[in-house]
């Protein structure tokens, strides 16, 4: 390796150990819900990866996890029935996976919910769930649009919204671990794009990380989370970490 390449390798490690460890977090402590479960991926290991990251960060949760709906594409969680499913948690964290789902009456429980106010996280396919519904209900919560998603590759990720506090000290020549780049076809009005990627087949670019506000409710998106090696990447798990935070209100500025 080159003088030149030694220092700038250097450069960026110092850039990502900045912002892992960076400390504009807040010590109130969040009430979050995650929903998980469907096709496609390891939900345990997502899970207590999501956990554990909030733990390393300082960040206090009082986590409750609903595992629910089998490992298949199409499934209605008992949870939703509940009309107060989301009573007294200050966000909830939508990692589920169940695409072809298309009950609209039972797709406007969970939506319904959240315009009136319950903050919400949604990470990888849940930009695919309930994609085979008519309506746009979810795809509006979600803030973007998704139907399909191309190879996995290490992609560059680059901010467009650097004054955001969940993107504060992003580092600079950051690319994901091997993850799956999801193809936007559209951005809802009220979403505000902090990070996109582009395809290495097109060469168009694509969100992939967002906030949105849907009725009363603060949403924070991620495309990536398909692998476990996403989930044990520290950038990565920052990002979310304070993703989680912006949602539930407690990330400084």
């Amino acid at each position: 390796m080159t003088k030149t390449a030694t220092v700038l390798s250097l450069l960026v490690v110092a850039s990502i150990t900045s912002f892992v460890s960076a400390g504009d977090l807040s010590s109130k402590s969040i009430r979050a819900l995650i929903i998980t479960g469907g096709c496609c991926h390891d939900y345990d290991f997502q899970t207590k990866a999501i956990k554990q990251a909030a733990a390393d960060r300082n960040v206090d949760v009082d986590w409750t996890v609903v595992n629910d709906g089998g490992k298949g594409t199409d499934a209605q969680i008992d949870l939703y029935n509940n009309e107060n499913w989301a009573k007294g948690f200050d966000v909830v964290i939508h990692n589920e996976c169940f695409a072809n789902t298309t009950d609209a009456e039972y797709i406007r429980k969970i939506t319904s919910v959240h315009k009136s106010g319950v903050n919400a996280v949604v990470i990888h396919c849940a930009m695919h769930t309930y994609r085979a519904a008519k309506i746009d209900d979810w795809r509006e919560f979600l803030g973007v649009t998704s139907r399909r998603h191309e190879h996995k590759s290490r992609y560059a990720v680059r901010p467009t919204a650097i004054d955001h506090p969940v993107m504060k000290d992003f580092p600079d020549n950051y690319k994901t671990p091997m993850d799956e780049l999801y193809v936007i076809e559209h951005v809802w009005p009220n979403t505000r794009v902090l990070a996109r990627s582009t395809s290495e087949k097109t060469g168009e670019t694509h969100p992939v990380v967002w906030t949105s506000k849907y009725g009363k409710a603060r949403v924070f998106g991620t495309t990536y989370g398909h692998s476990n090696e996403t989930f044990s990447d520290e950038v990565f798990l920052t990002t979310l970490t304070r993703g989680i935070q912006w949602a539930a209100g407690t990330l400084k500025k």
